[in-house]
């Protein structure tokens, strides 16, 4: 539909098109309510076979139960086409949700119906409502026994007035879905049948793309995706006019100030389900994918060369957290990885700045060395993880927090950290959270349990998750979000007991290790390999333990009573990559290979260590 406004020249109104962004907390329920968006509406077969969580396609996602990049897809209801946009929940990757929200006219916010607004609403809702969005309000997960239907819906209006929220955005419609069953209804105690209530909310209250559909080519690109065939993938929607296949065009960009150049957009799809479907032209509102502009990045603009202006894009938030990407260097380097060497490592991490606008790579004065800086450590070890199953082989080191200088003093990045426990555990908590320079704000009661939130500097929460954990026996509920920069709160003592390290290379026995673990626990078993200086085990004392795990029994002649008892071994801690990432010390560092995860010391040699500790202590 096309309509006149005052003086303006004649602009289009897709009715038939509709952008909208599904955002909500971690594990809130984003991805299963896609699912049931997508069977609805008819995208699959009646007998098509499809996998829960069919938007999380990555083997990380499927396997941490987490979105980790957004993805777009699309349905049709009453002749409408939706594009959908689902988006990461976790804190680390709320980069990913604030460049798409500029894709789209309206958000759709989901909030657990028993833990309500949680961090990382709060931060998805304040970007919705910087942008000016619509926003739809679903209580989603209405079947739970727990859920608080009504509270839950005074909570989220509390936030959207506390954010400052206009008018129209307070009076935004809310809805109770449950997206497992499928249902969707607008009376929280009245089951609905079938999410026909959303699909009507979204037609009615999303407000439809519009813009010139005469005017010249304008188009911001807002992700990217990458293939082997065809290279850089540009993914943005169109603000005005047209583009077309095999057309030239060219790209500018807003901030950066790089000079415009031509180029030509060689394949170009759009979105249907969850296929990339190719065509020849789109226009005002469509999400495009398209390829040929051999370095298209985030944020820039594709224009007519008959009229050249950048669309201004969202500042994405500075990383907060940074470690060094080595070249392995152990003695078992290069036996278990496919890309060992410095310029395989390079080109990885430069190659994931394509897709990643959170991530920085910055090149040290070692050529073996790279410093990479991202947004928390769960979006480092996503990084790490997806390296070393691709058959990389390097090390990492500790990771460090990223000072900045304001106003001429030293300042940390902060986190807001909002924990839910058993209120027998809100001390032992609270013993944690002193001893990390962790200030509290607020303590309320809920039920059984208590929600504290806390002010803490980001290096306070290193190593803290397994401790809370074991604090709370398990029951205990944690979630940070950024909180701006503040002066420096000086010494943080994150660890307090020592390792249990190799004192020469070999395999380890089951001899070795009886004698080593009266001293600690230990990480390893009888046949593992190991080398001097490898970190083999934990001990309760401050001080580091060189153990000799590879000893093997004496043979003799001589036979005492119980010689010839079989050993007891306790069984070994076994450590993912996160929780490898923790434990790590400032004088240590991890070996990631595909098939194993050694936690070592920087330094192998027990002699130069000694020498570089007592050098120190005499200084």
């Amino acid at each position: 539909m096309r309509v006149t406004r005052g003086n303006e020249d004649i602009i289009m109104i897709r009715e038939d098109l509709r952008n909208i962004a599904i955002i909500a907390h971690v594990d809130h329920g984003k991805t299963t309510l896609v699912d049931g968006m997508l069977k609805q509406s008819g995208t699959f077969r009646e007998n098509q076979q499809v996998a829960t969580c069919v938007m999380d396609s990555g083997d990380l996602e499927r396997e941490r139960g987490i979105t980790i990049l957004a993805k777009n897809t699309s349905i049709h209801y009453n002749g409408v086409k939706i594009n959908v946009i689902d988006t990461p929940g976790h804190a680390d990757f709320s980069g990913e949700v604030e460049r798409v929200l500029k894709m789209v006219a309206g958000v759709v916010l989901l909030v657990d119906a028993a833990e309500g607004p949680m961090p990382q609403t709060r931060f998805v809702v304040q970007k919705a409502l910087e942008l000016g969005l619509k926003i739809i309000i679903v209580v989603n997960k209405i079947d739970r026994p727990d859920a608080r239907l009504d509270e839950v819906g005074d909570e989220v209006l509390e936030l959207l007035l506390d954010l400052d929220a206009s008018d129209e955005q307070l009076a935004s419609p809310i809805l109770y879905c449950s997206g497992k069953a499928g249902t969707a209804s607008f009376d929280p105690h009245v089951p609905g049948k079938d999410l026909k209530p959303l699909f009507d909310t979204i037609l009615d209250y999303i407000p439809a793309p519009e813009g010139d559909e005469n005017g010249e080519l304008q188009l911001l690109v807002s992700a990217i995706d990458y293939n082997d065939y065809v290279g850089r993938i540009g993914i943005g929607r169109i603000e005005r006019g047209r583009v077309d296949m095999a057309k030239e065009v060219v790209v500018c960009d807003y901030h950066s100030g790089i000079s415009p150049y031509k180029s030509k957009i060689v394949n170009l799809f759009q979105i249907e389900g969850l296929k990339r479907v190719p065509v020849e032209n789109a226009y005002v509102g469509d999400i495009v994918c398209f390829s040929g502009i051999e370095n298209i990045t985030i944020g820039n603009t594709i224009c007519s060369p008959q009229k050249i202006e950048p669309v201004p894009f969202v500042k994405i938030g500075e990383p907060t957290i940074e470690m060094n990407f080595t070249v392995n260097d152990s003695p078992f380097a290069g036996k278990e990885g496919k890309f060992v060497t410095s310029r395989h490592l390079r080109d990885r991490l430069f190659r994931e700045l394509q897709k990643d606008v959170s991530l920085r790579v910055y090149q040290t004065e070692s050529p073996d060395t790279f410093t990479v800086c991202g947004r928390g450590e769960m979006h480092l070890s996503i990084l790490i993880e997806t390296m070393r199953r691709e058959g990389y082989e390097f090390g990492v080191g500790t990771p460090r927090v990223i000072y900045k200088e304001i106003d001429g003093v030293k300042c940390e990045p902060m986190e807001r950290l909002y924990i839910d426990v058993p209120s027998d555990c809100v001390g032992a908590v609270m013993e944690r959270m002193g001893v990390r320079k962790g200030e509290l704000v607020t303590m309320t009661p809920i039920g059984s349990r208590i929600r504290m939130e806390f002010k803490i500097p980001a290096r306070g929460l290193f190593g803290f998750k397994n401790e809370f954990l074991t604090d709370t026996k398990g029951e205990g509920v944690m979630n940070q979000l950024f909180d701006g920069y503040a002066p420096a709160k000086g010494v943080i003592q994150h660890r307090f007991t020592g390792s249990l390290v190799a004192y020469e290379t070999g395999e380890a026995t089951t001899y070795g290790i009886f004698n080593a673990q009266e001293r600690g626990q230990m990480f390893i078993t009888p046949q593992t390999p190991v080398y001097e200086g490898m970190v083999v085990g934990v001990t309760p004392k401050s001080e580091d333990i060189r153990v000799n795990v590879c000893k093997q029994k004496q043979m003799t002649n001589m036979r005492a009573a119980g010689s010839d008892e079989a050993l007891r071994l306790t069984s070994p801690r076994h450590l993912s990559l996160e929780e490898s990432l923790e434990f790590l010390n400032d004088d240590e560092m991890l070996e990631v290979t595909p098939k194993n995860i050694r936690i070592r010391k920087t330094i192998l040699s027990g002699e130069k260590r000694l020498k570089l500790a007592y050098g120190k202590k005499s200084e």
